[in-house]
Protein backbone atom coordinates (compact mmCIF):
# COMPACT_ATOMS: atom_id res chain seq x y z
CA UNK A 1 0.00 0.00 0.00
CA UNK A 2 1.36 3.78 -1.16
CA UNK A 3 1.23 6.16 1.82
CA UNK A 4 0.42 8.53 -0.85
CA UNK A 5 -0.82 8.34 -4.38
CA UNK A 6 -1.26 10.92 -6.82
CA UNK A 7 -4.10 10.54 -9.28
CA UNK A 8 -3.69 12.53 -12.45
CA UNK A 9 -6.31 11.42 -15.51
CA UNK A 10 -4.67 13.15 -18.77
CA UNK A 11 -6.08 13.42 -22.48
CA UNK A 12 -3.41 15.30 -24.58
CA UNK A 13 -1.68 17.24 -21.61
CA UNK A 14 1.91 17.18 -23.28
CA UNK A 15 2.21 20.60 -23.04
CA UNK A 16 1.94 20.75 -19.15
CA UNK A 17 2.47 16.89 -17.89
CA UNK A 18 6.46 17.24 -17.23
CA UNK A 19 5.90 20.30 -15.17
CA UNK A 20 2.72 19.06 -13.05
CA UNK A 21 4.84 15.75 -12.34
CA UNK A 22 7.70 17.22 -11.54
CA UNK A 23 5.95 19.77 -9.52
CA UNK A 24 3.99 16.91 -7.39
CA UNK A 25 7.64 15.40 -6.76
CA UNK A 26 8.70 17.94 -5.12
CA UNK A 27 6.00 18.40 -2.93
CA UNK A 28 5.13 15.22 -1.75
CA UNK A 29 8.41 13.27 -2.47
CA UNK A 30 7.23 10.05 -0.40
CA UNK A 31 4.04 10.26 -3.16
CA UNK A 32 3.96 7.41 -6.10
CA UNK A 33 2.89 9.47 -9.15
CA UNK A 34 0.04 7.88 -11.38
CA UNK A 35 -0.57 9.58 -14.88
CA UNK A 36 -3.62 7.11 -16.28
CA UNK A 37 -3.32 8.03 -20.26
CA UNK A 38 -6.72 8.36 -21.81
CA UNK A 39 -6.42 7.60 -25.74
CA UNK A 40 -3.86 10.85 -25.98
CA UNK A 41 -2.59 11.34 -29.31
CA UNK A 42 0.32 13.53 -28.23
CA UNK A 43 3.16 12.65 -26.06
CA UNK A 44 1.30 12.79 -22.91
CA UNK A 45 2.40 9.20 -21.54
CA UNK A 46 5.67 9.23 -22.77
CA UNK A 47 6.42 12.55 -21.35
CA UNK A 48 5.24 11.72 -18.12
CA UNK A 49 6.96 8.55 -17.96
CA UNK A 50 10.60 10.25 -18.57
CA UNK A 51 9.49 13.10 -15.59
CA UNK A 52 9.18 9.99 -13.24
CA UNK A 53 5.44 9.14 -12.88
CA UNK A 54 4.13 5.74 -12.90
CA UNK A 55 2.08 5.47 -16.17
CA UNK A 56 -0.96 3.83 -16.96
CA UNK A 57 -3.47 3.41 -19.78
CA UNK A 58 -7.39 3.86 -19.74
CA UNK A 59 -8.75 3.53 -23.07
CA UNK A 60 -12.60 3.49 -22.41
CA UNK A 61 -12.99 7.34 -23.14
CA UNK A 62 -13.82 10.10 -20.38
CA UNK A 63 -12.66 11.15 -17.36
CA UNK A 64 -15.31 8.93 -15.12
CA UNK A 65 -13.83 5.70 -16.36
CA UNK A 66 -10.24 6.65 -16.01
CA UNK A 67 -10.86 7.46 -12.02
CA UNK A 68 -12.94 4.41 -11.91
CA UNK A 69 -9.87 2.66 -13.12
CA UNK A 70 -7.90 4.22 -10.62
CA UNK A 71 -9.80 3.53 -7.59
CA UNK A 72 -10.35 -0.06 -8.40
CA UNK A 73 -6.20 -0.71 -9.69
CA UNK A 74 -4.58 1.44 -6.65
CA UNK A 75 -3.97 1.04 -2.61
CA UNK A 76 -3.19 3.95 -0.79
CA UNK A 77 -3.53 5.35 3.14
CA UNK A 78 -4.03 8.78 1.24
CA UNK A 79 -4.90 10.12 -2.26
CA UNK A 80 -4.74 13.40 -4.05
CA UNK A 81 -5.97 13.70 -7.70
CA UNK A 82 -5.52 16.88 -9.61
CA UNK A 83 -5.68 17.53 -13.41
CA UNK A 84 -2.40 17.29 -16.05
CA UNK A 85 -3.59 20.91 -16.97
CA UNK A 86 -1.14 22.86 -14.49
CA UNK A 87 -4.49 24.61 -12.71
CA UNK A 88 -3.71 23.17 -9.44
CA UNK A 89 -1.21 24.41 -7.75
CA UNK A 90 0.85 21.55 -6.03
CA UNK A 91 1.82 23.61 -2.55
CA UNK A 92 -1.63 22.96 -1.34
CA UNK A 93 -1.55 19.22 -1.66
CA UNK A 94 0.10 18.20 1.76
CA UNK A 95 -2.28 20.21 3.99
CA UNK A 96 -5.15 18.21 1.55
CA UNK A 97 -3.70 14.60 2.65
CA UNK A 98 -2.74 15.66 6.10
CA UNK A 99 -6.36 16.19 6.67
CA UNK A 100 -7.19 12.95 5.48
CA UNK A 101 -4.49 11.08 7.18
CA UNK A 102 -4.71 13.10 10.63
CA UNK A 103 -8.05 14.16 10.73
CA UNK A 104 -9.69 11.00 9.17
CA UNK A 105 -11.42 13.54 6.55
CA UNK A 106 -12.85 11.61 3.90
CA UNK A 107 -12.64 14.14 1.32
CA UNK A 108 -10.92 16.71 0.91
CA UNK A 109 -11.97 19.74 -1.73
CA UNK A 110 -9.40 22.12 -3.00
CA UNK A 111 -11.92 25.31 -3.52
CA UNK A 112 -11.38 27.24 -6.03
CA UNK A 113 -14.32 29.62 -6.29
CA UNK A 114 -13.34 31.04 -2.55
CA UNK A 115 -10.14 32.21 -4.41
CA UNK A 116 -8.88 33.67 -7.49
CA UNK A 117 -10.89 30.90 -10.24
CA UNK A 118 -13.57 34.13 -10.97
CA UNK A 119 -10.12 36.48 -11.84
CA UNK A 120 -8.40 33.66 -13.79
CA UNK A 121 -10.89 32.14 -15.66
CA UNK A 122 -11.25 33.56 -18.96
CA UNK A 123 -14.10 31.78 -19.55
CA UNK A 124 -17.78 33.99 -18.26
CA UNK A 125 -20.40 30.85 -18.48
CA UNK A 126 -18.01 28.39 -16.32
CA UNK A 127 -18.22 31.06 -14.09
CA UNK A 128 -21.95 31.11 -14.22
CA UNK A 129 -21.93 27.45 -14.66
CA UNK A 130 -20.13 26.66 -11.16
CA UNK A 131 -21.93 28.82 -8.80
CA UNK A 132 -25.06 27.77 -9.94
CA UNK A 133 -24.08 23.98 -9.35
CA UNK A 134 -22.97 25.10 -6.25
CA UNK A 135 -25.60 26.65 -5.19
CA UNK A 136 -28.02 24.01 -6.50
CA UNK A 137 -26.19 20.94 -4.81
CA UNK A 138 -25.61 22.88 -1.19
CA UNK A 139 -29.58 23.48 -1.29
CA UNK A 140 -30.72 20.44 -2.40
CA UNK A 141 -28.60 18.60 -0.09
CA UNK A 142 -28.50 20.98 3.08
CA UNK A 143 -24.75 20.92 2.75
CA UNK A 144 -21.83 23.82 2.38
CA UNK A 145 -19.41 22.31 -0.16
CA UNK A 146 -17.08 25.30 -1.39
CA UNK A 147 -16.79 23.66 -4.89
CA UNK A 148 -18.28 21.21 -6.05
CA UNK A 149 -16.79 20.96 -9.62
CA UNK A 150 -13.22 21.29 -8.92
CA UNK A 151 -11.06 18.27 -9.81
CA UNK A 152 -8.59 18.77 -7.21
CA UNK A 153 -9.08 16.22 -4.00
CA UNK A 154 -8.10 14.45 -1.42
CA UNK A 155 -9.53 11.00 -0.59
CA UNK A 156 -9.51 8.53 2.08
CA UNK A 157 -8.80 4.71 1.41
CA UNK A 158 -13.00 4.45 2.34
CA UNK A 159 -13.97 6.74 0.26
CA UNK A 160 -12.27 5.30 -3.04
CA UNK A 161 -13.03 1.89 -2.18
CA UNK A 162 -16.80 2.61 -1.28
CA UNK A 163 -17.45 4.80 -4.07
CA UNK A 164 -19.54 3.79 -7.22
CA UNK A 165 -18.32 5.58 -9.78
CA UNK A 166 -20.93 5.37 -12.54
CA UNK A 167 -20.16 8.84 -14.40
CA UNK A 168 -18.21 8.80 -17.91
CA UNK A 169 -17.42 11.74 -18.21
CA UNK A 170 -16.58 15.60 -16.18
CA UNK A 171 -19.55 15.06 -14.19
CA UNK A 172 -17.96 12.87 -12.24
CA UNK A 173 -16.58 15.84 -9.73
CA UNK A 174 -20.41 16.48 -9.30
CA UNK A 175 -21.49 12.73 -8.51
CA UNK A 176 -18.60 12.56 -6.18
CA UNK A 177 -20.05 15.67 -3.92
CA UNK A 178 -22.93 14.47 -3.62
CA UNK A 179 -22.34 10.76 -2.59
CA UNK A 180 -20.20 12.05 0.33
CA UNK A 181 -23.25 14.48 1.46
CA UNK A 182 -25.64 11.49 1.33
CA UNK A 183 -23.40 9.20 2.74
CA UNK A 184 -22.69 11.46 5.90
CA UNK A 185 -18.83 11.29 5.29
CA UNK A 186 -16.40 13.62 6.19
CA UNK A 187 -15.98 16.95 3.94
CA UNK A 188 -13.67 19.32 4.18
CA UNK A 189 -12.43 22.35 2.42
CA UNK A 190 -9.03 23.46 1.87
CA UNK A 191 -9.42 27.34 -0.11
CA UNK A 192 -6.31 26.67 -2.99
CA UNK A 193 -5.23 29.71 -6.05
CA UNK A 194 -6.36 28.44 -9.23
CA UNK A 195 -4.28 29.37 -12.41
CA UNK A 196 -5.80 28.92 -16.17
CA UNK A 197 -3.96 26.82 -18.58
CA UNK A 198 -1.00 28.29 -19.87
CA UNK A 199 -0.43 29.39 -23.56
CA UNK A 200 -1.22 26.35 -26.07
CA UNK A 201 -3.32 23.98 -23.73
CA UNK A 202 -6.51 23.56 -24.66
CA UNK A 203 -9.04 22.69 -22.30
CA UNK A 204 -11.20 19.56 -23.09
CA UNK A 205 -14.64 20.81 -21.82
CA UNK A 206 -17.61 21.76 -23.47
CA UNK A 207 -19.61 24.88 -22.11
CA UNK A 208 -22.91 23.67 -23.24
CA UNK A 209 -22.93 20.21 -23.44
CA UNK A 210 -20.51 19.35 -20.30
CA UNK A 211 -22.69 21.66 -18.40
CA UNK A 212 -26.08 20.22 -19.76
CA UNK A 213 -24.68 16.98 -18.29
CA UNK A 214 -23.90 17.92 -14.88
CA UNK A 215 -27.70 19.08 -14.47
CA UNK A 216 -29.26 16.08 -15.95
CA UNK A 217 -26.49 14.67 -13.48
CA UNK A 218 -27.52 16.44 -10.39
CA UNK A 219 -31.17 15.30 -11.53
CA UNK A 220 -30.43 11.72 -11.41
CA UNK A 221 -28.87 11.86 -7.88
CA UNK A 222 -31.77 13.54 -6.13
CA UNK A 223 -34.11 11.25 -7.78
CA UNK A 224 -31.76 8.34 -6.59
CA UNK A 225 -30.42 9.49 -3.14
CA UNK A 226 -33.86 11.88 -2.24
CA UNK A 227 -36.56 9.91 -4.34
CA UNK A 228 -39.09 11.34 -1.44
CA UNK A 229 -38.27 14.89 -2.33
CA UNK A 230 -38.02 14.86 -6.29
CA UNK A 231 -41.76 12.59 -6.50
CA UNK A 232 -43.41 14.36 -4.07
CA UNK A 233 -42.03 17.80 -5.59
CA UNK A 234 -44.08 15.86 -8.72
CA UNK A 235 -46.64 14.95 -6.97
CA UNK A 236 -47.57 18.32 -5.82
CA UNK A 237 -46.96 19.60 -9.24
CA UNK A 238 -49.50 17.11 -10.83
CA UNK A 239 -52.00 18.31 -8.42
CA UNK A 240 -51.92 21.82 -8.58
CA UNK A 241 -52.04 21.67 -12.33
CA UNK A 242 -55.00 19.07 -12.06
CA UNK A 243 -56.70 21.39 -9.61
CA UNK A 244 -56.32 24.76 -11.77
CA UNK A 245 -58.76 22.91 -14.85
CA UNK A 246 -60.73 21.31 -11.81
CA UNK A 247 -61.78 24.80 -10.65
CA UNK A 248 -64.26 26.24 -13.10
CA UNK A 249 -65.80 22.78 -13.36
CA UNK A 250 -66.56 22.57 -9.69
CA UNK A 251 -67.63 26.30 -10.02
CA UNK A 252 -70.18 25.53 -13.09
CA UNK A 253 -71.46 22.55 -11.16
CA UNK A 254 -72.02 24.44 -8.10
CA UNK A 255 -74.07 27.34 -10.34
CA UNK A 256 -76.47 25.30 -12.24
CA UNK A 257 -76.17 21.74 -11.00
CA UNK A 258 -74.33 20.41 -14.20
CA UNK A 259 -70.99 19.05 -15.47
CA UNK A 260 -70.64 20.68 -19.17
CA UNK A 261 -67.12 19.61 -19.51
CA UNK A 262 -66.90 16.05 -18.77
CA UNK A 263 -63.51 14.84 -20.51
CA UNK A 264 -62.13 17.97 -18.25
CA UNK A 265 -63.05 16.00 -14.92
CA UNK A 266 -62.33 12.41 -16.34
CA UNK A 267 -58.76 13.71 -17.31
CA UNK A 268 -58.66 15.29 -13.36
CA UNK A 269 -59.45 12.76 -11.80
CA UNK A 270 -56.36 10.68 -13.75
CA UNK A 271 -53.90 13.50 -12.86
CA UNK A 272 -54.91 13.04 -9.07
CA UNK A 273 -54.27 9.28 -9.32
CA UNK A 274 -50.96 10.07 -11.22
CA UNK A 275 -50.00 12.67 -8.10
CA UNK A 276 -50.66 9.95 -5.74
CA UNK A 277 -49.23 7.20 -7.35
CA UNK A 278 -46.10 9.48 -7.55
CA UNK A 279 -46.38 10.19 -4.19
CA UNK A 280 -46.74 6.55 -2.74
CA UNK A 281 -43.60 5.75 -5.17
CA UNK A 282 -41.14 8.60 -3.31
CA UNK A 283 -42.51 6.90 -0.25
CA UNK A 284 -41.24 3.23 -1.43
CA UNK A 285 -38.56 4.43 -2.86
CA UNK A 286 -37.40 6.52 0.33
CA UNK A 287 -37.12 3.34 2.18
CA UNK A 288 -35.44 1.85 -0.08
CA UNK A 289 -32.56 4.48 0.03
CA UNK A 290 -32.75 4.17 3.89
CA UNK A 291 -32.11 0.55 3.89
CA UNK A 292 -29.44 1.11 1.14
CA UNK A 293 -27.63 3.59 3.93
CA UNK A 294 -27.43 1.57 6.16
CA UNK A 295 -26.20 -1.31 3.93
CA UNK A 296 -23.65 1.13 2.91
CA UNK A 297 -22.55 1.49 6.58
CA UNK A 298 -21.84 -2.34 6.67
CA UNK A 299 -19.62 -2.06 3.83
CA UNK A 300 -17.63 1.04 4.89
CA UNK A 301 -16.85 -1.57 7.85
CA UNK A 302 -15.86 -3.99 6.20
CA UNK A 303 -13.89 -2.02 4.13
CA UNK A 304 -12.42 -0.55 7.12
CA UNK A 305 -11.50 -3.98 8.36
CA UNK A 306 -9.37 -4.20 4.89
CA UNK A 307 -7.49 -1.35 5.04
CA UNK A 308 -6.66 -2.88 8.66
CA UNK A 309 -5.73 -5.76 7.41
CA UNK A 310 -3.33 -4.70 4.59
CA UNK A 311 -1.64 -2.38 7.03
CA UNK A 312 -0.82 -5.39 9.46
CA UNK A 313 0.65 -7.33 6.49
CA UNK A 314 2.48 -4.08 5.31
CA UNK A 315 4.64 -3.88 8.52
CA UNK A 316 4.53 -7.59 9.33
CA UNK A 317 6.63 -7.32 5.91
CA UNK A 318 8.78 -4.41 6.28
CA UNK A 319 10.03 -5.78 10.08
CA UNK A 320 13.46 -7.75 10.06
Amino acid sequence: MDEIAVLIPCYNESKTITKVVSDWKKALPEAVIYVYDNNSSDQTAILARQAGAVVRQEYLQGKGNVIRRMFREIDAKAYLMVDGDDTYPAEFGREMVDRVLHRHADMVVGDRLSSTYFQENKRPFHNLGNSLVRKTINKLFKNDIKDIMTGYRAFSYNFVKTFPVLSKGFEIETEMSIHAVDKNMQVENVVIEYRDRPEGSESKLNTYSDGLKVLRTIARLYRNYKPLGFFSGFAFLLTVISTIFLIPVVITYARTGLVPNFPTLIVCGFVYMAAIISLFAGMLLSSIVQQDRQDFEIRLIACQYRYEQILRQDTSEQEP
